[in-house]
């Protein structure tokens, strides 16, 4: 037998009788009560995520992903609900009919695919509750979670890429590829850990508010505040 190959052989416990790895044995136990105190849990945009749900607000109209869709294969319809308070939103499955729901996808070659919505009075007052640019484009990454025995996508607004649009020469919008970040997210990896465990339990019937997606009228009201905080690009991440 090679040196490599008594190496890997499995050693036999003698307390136990159990065959152990060594792979296993070499593995150091932290203990039950280690803690993850000071640790920040890295935050999801910090890293490639074409795959993952999303939603985006821009030029009044609101949109999500093919990876929402994927979420809830056989879903057409969903309800739009905003906590004020929290800031969080979600996207909770519903029939067809149901009041305030709107179509998030449509069939072209019977493959489902997102469907835009223009959205302008739903599009002012989420730009006036967060302060945001209603020039810009503001990108969220979603969540699948489940609350009350319900599945729904839920996503917090607090937390979102930042795309600015300038006007060409030519007089035509253009927006940057290059996503700016809020200001805080500059001095830190992500939320504490303790924090995370509890960012997005929700209860959907606690504080929510449905919110209708498709315009009733044509006027919205104007929403020129500007953002609270300067914010930084990728280029400026610790």
């Amino acid at each position: 037998m090679t040196n490599q190959e008594k190496k890997n052989e499995p050693i036999h416990s003698m307390n136990t009788g159990s065959i152990q790895s060594p792979q296993e044995d070499m593995i150091p136990d932290l203990g039950d009560d280690y803690s993850f105190d000071g640790f920040e849990v890295v935050r999801r945009e910090f890293f490639a995520h074409l795959r993952e749900p999303s939603a985006s607000f821009c030029d009044c109209r609101f949109s999500i992903n093919a990876a929402c869709l994927q979420k809830f294969p056989e879903t057409t319809a969903v309800q739009a609900l905003i906590n004020p308070s929290t800031h969080i939103m979600a996207l909770l499955p519903c029939d067809e009919d149901a009041k305030d729901s709107f179509i998030w996808c449509k069939e072209s070659n019977g493959k489902r695919k997102p469907k835009p919505i223009t959205c302008r009075l739903f599009f002012a007052k989420v730009v006036d509750l967060m302060g945001w640019n209603p020039n810009y484009r503001y990108k969220l990454l979603g969540k699948l979670v489940q609350a009350n025995g319900t599945k729904l996508l839920v996503f917090d607004l607090n937390a979102t890429e930042m795309f600015q649009r300038t006007v060409t020469q030519e007089g035509k919008l253009k927006s940057s590829r290059k996503p700016i970040f809020p200001a805080e997210w500059q001095t830190q990896f992500g939320i504490p850990y303790s924090e995370h465990q509890q960012a997005l339990k929700i209860d959907i019937f606690d504080g929510y508010a449905v919110y209708s997606i498709k315009d009733a009228a044509t006027n919205a009201p104007a929403v020129t505040r500007a953002p609270s905080t300067e914010p930084y690009t990728d280029e400026q991440m610790p």
